[in-house]
């Protein structure tokens, strides 16, 4: 995803309005209640506003001592500890060397078992994904390695959606998919390309990057999937060290696609190649061996996407440990 600098500056606290401000106050877990965020709404505290402000202004508002103690320390925190944005990251070898791997490519990092689902050859979401891809391969023609990020990502987006519809059919889980999505972690910040959720806790995020970009992309997206962990964290109610939480990311090209599985202190990947579609404008007849090609990779992809979906989906529910037993298995087997 290429991002502007006017997107990197909207990351900064100081540029954050009263809305941006209450959601991140939200996911930090500080127990505010509505009475507190009134305040802040009725006194238009902004980002830039909110570094600045102390126990005793949010006293003087009518705040009670804790929330205002609460408020005034996790500004402090802010300002001490600036966030660095995921476009910044471009070394795999400075990512991978906080989780013990010495390298600045993908042969090291460890693999897990991916868990998969048979797509059928007559699933109706299926068919509707291979009439879009038609479609767009008509109007676009082949995709090639320079094809522009706005072509890519309606291929992506096609196959995505149809990932998701494929689920919520299997299983009957709800999930929703947000473009352009804002995660707010410890250390790092900035928006994913796509993240898919349950509820409101993130299951996986995808990164869409040219093949030029790919090795960074993978860079940005562990640190995307960390700073992703550490906002489901903050948002349960557990207060003891054992809980436990997984995610899956996609990083993809459009005709590549790279699976990853991370869970704190730990990355993985579902292949050492990546699962591959070829979008040729040859596929257009339906009696070629191109369009057999096609069909054939959207099937695989989207058998991947969609079991990883339901793995994760499933197990929102489950306890911390039968959550980290899970994950053990599927790192076993490989």
């Amino acid at each position: 995803m290429s991002t502007s600098t006017a997107e990197h500056d909207s990351y900064l606290v100081e540029n954050w309005d009263t809305e941006t401000l209450i959601d991140y106050l939200k996911e930090q877990n500080l127990k505010l209640d509505d009475d507190d965020l009134g305040i802040l709404r009725k006194q238009k505290v902004t980002g830039l506003s909110f570094l600045d402000l102390t126990e005793e202004k949010y006293e003087k508002w009518g705040m009670a001592g804790g929330p205002a103690t609460l408020l005034a320390k996790e500004a402090k925190t802010l300002k001490e500890k600036p966030k660095r944005a995921f476009s910044s990251y471009k070394s795999l070898s400075e990512v991978l060397a906080k989780y013990g791997i010495d390298s600045n490519g993908t042969d090291t990092i460890p693999l897990f078992s991916l868990q998969t689902h048979e797509i059928q050859e007559s699933d109706k979401h299926f068919e509707h994904c291979m009439a879009e891809i038609l479609v767009r391969l008509k109007n676009y023609g082949s995709l090639v390695v320079d094809s522009l990020e706005a072509m890519r990502n309606e291929y992506v987006v096609a196959i995505l959606h149809t990932a998701i519809n494929i689920t919520r059919d299997s299983t009957g889980e709800e999930l929703s998919m947000r473009p352009e999505y804002e995660v707010i972690g410890d250390d790092s910040t900035g928006r994913v390309d796509f993240a898919i959720k349950k509820a409101e806790n993130l299951i996986c995020i995808t990164e869409d990057k040219p093949e030029r970009n790919l090795i960074e992309g993978l860079a940005q997206n562990i640190k995307q999937l960390e700073s992703s962990c550490q906002t489901n964290l903050k948002k349960r109610k557990r207060n003891d060290d054992d809980d436990f939480d997984y995610l899956y990311g996609i990083v993809t090209t459009a005709r590549d696609w790279h699976f990853l599985l991370y869970t704190p202190g730990k990355i993985s990947q579902g292949s050492k190649l990546p699962f591959s579609i070829v979008f040729s404008e040859d596929a257009l007849d339906k009696e070629s061996v191109e369009y057999r090609t096609l069909r054939d990779g959207v099937k695989k992809v989207l058998g991947v996407v969609v079991g990883l979906l339901k793995d994760r989906a499933c197990a929102e529910d489950d306890s911390p440990s039968k959550k980290k037993a899970r994950i053990e298995e599927y790192r076993s087997k490989k």
